[in-house]
């Protein structure tokens, strides 16, 4: 989606909240006035606010995009506050306004058939239960969730949506993100989605690499967790166009056998676009040099650490262009969100378009 559509979408989605209120407002305290008026012929409303009514489905769509294409939303407030809004608009109207419109017809001798429920309600009345389902559903069921960033590859990519089993790792009350049910608890090999530790706004995915005691060394791209080397093995070079001269490994943790992306030596973002590069947000990745015949590769500093209680290490599949716990140390287990199990849809936010061969895989 080109950046002009994007940035009508997201004027469009602010002004669906001040257009609301001014039909609400209208609807129940201005329009009853003009249908009894004119009773009982039907209300003809001025164009401005014949603009705004018919103007609202039409915000409100922009508003439902926004939240699709959202990556720093916090969701379940988003939902939380649909909920009550449209809750408490279903619940006003049905205790107070209606009854107030029938007293004004009844007292001028007018059917009250004639006071018709106002647009709005119909609206919160119809996306009250959507909402508190959709609710539920993000709470203490499944989540959708979007990938916003290369550090999965070739896992999962950016632009991916993922299924998220929330009760994986216990169930929490929105909003809070209070756990009130412990059902099980992250294991090592799982991709995790998980509020990041630097801003909570945004959901990261990434794959659990320690457990809270884990004694964990990173050393050239390889892991070794309570001194226990991770299988890993070099399967053959990767080159897309944008990252270059890379290695596709296979990696072997719990019961997750997974590919891994790396750089034998180092990684540097290129200067200038890469000719087979065609992403429009980066030039591209080149790996400075590949391992010799040996497989030698260079010596970097060993990454060493002991994961605290109530926290998990967790690394990128891409493991040199990932920003994770060797970077910002632990994921606090009050900031998970759950596990990803599966691909339910893929966009090439590049090129534009889904990816259909991605949509439906599993992710291991």
């Amino acid at each position: 989606m080109s950046p002009l559509v994007i940035s009508i979408v997201v004027i469009l989605s602010w002004l669906a909240l001040p257009v609301g209120g001014l039909c609400m407002i209208d609807d129940w305290f201005l329009r009853p006035r003009r249908q009894l008026d004119i009773a009982p012929l039907e209300v003809r409303d001025g164009w401005m606010i014949s603009i705004a009514y018919h103007g609202l489905p039409w915000l409100i769509a922009a508003a439902v995009l926004r939240l699709f294409l959202a990556e720093r939303l916090d969701f379940s407030l988003i939902f939380f506050g649909i909920t009550l809004l449209t809750g408490l608009i279903w619940a006003a109207d049905a205790l107070l306004f209606s009854r107030k419109r029938t007293a004004m017809a009844e007292a001028e001798g007018t059917d009250p058939g004639v006071m018709r429920e106002p647009a709005t309600v119909d609206y919160a009345r119809s996306f009250f239960p959507v909402a508190l389902v959709i609710l539920l559903l993000r709470s203490f069921i499944l989540e959708p969730s979007r990938v916003p960033s290369d550090s999965m590859m070739p896992t999962v990519l950016n632009g991916d949506f993922v299924v998220v089993n929330k009760y994986a790792y216990g169930l929490r009350l929105p909003v809070v993100n209070h756990k009130i049910l412990s059902l099980g608890s992250p294991k090592r090999g799982d991709v995790a989605v998980f509020r990041s530790p630097l801003d909570p706004s945004v959901n990261f995915l990434m794959r659990v690499m320690a457990l809270p005691g884990d004694h964990v060394e990173v050393h050239n791209d390889r892991i070794t967790v309570n001194n226990t080397p991770v299988p890993f093995k070099i399967v053959r070079p990767y080159n897309d166009g944008c990252y270059v001269n890379f290695q596709l490994a296979q990696e072997t943790l719990g019961e997750h056998t997974h590919e891994a992306l790396l750089c034998p030596a180092s990684i540097n973002p290129s200067s200038e676009v890469l000719p087979g590069c065609h992403r429009r947000d980066i030039r591209g990745y080149r790996c400075e040099k590949a391992p010799d015949a040996a497989g030698s590769e260079d010596e970097r500093p060993v990454w060493s650490s002991v994961v605290p209680p109530g926290m998990y290490l967790v690394i990128g599949d891409n493991r040199d262009n990932s920003l994770d716990s060797r970077i910002w140390n632990f994921v606090p287990e009050a900031n998970l969100v759950g596990k990803a199990t599966r691909i339910w849809f893929s966009w090439n936010p590049y090129a534009g378009g889904p990816i259909w061969n991605r949509i439906g895989m599993a992710i291991h």
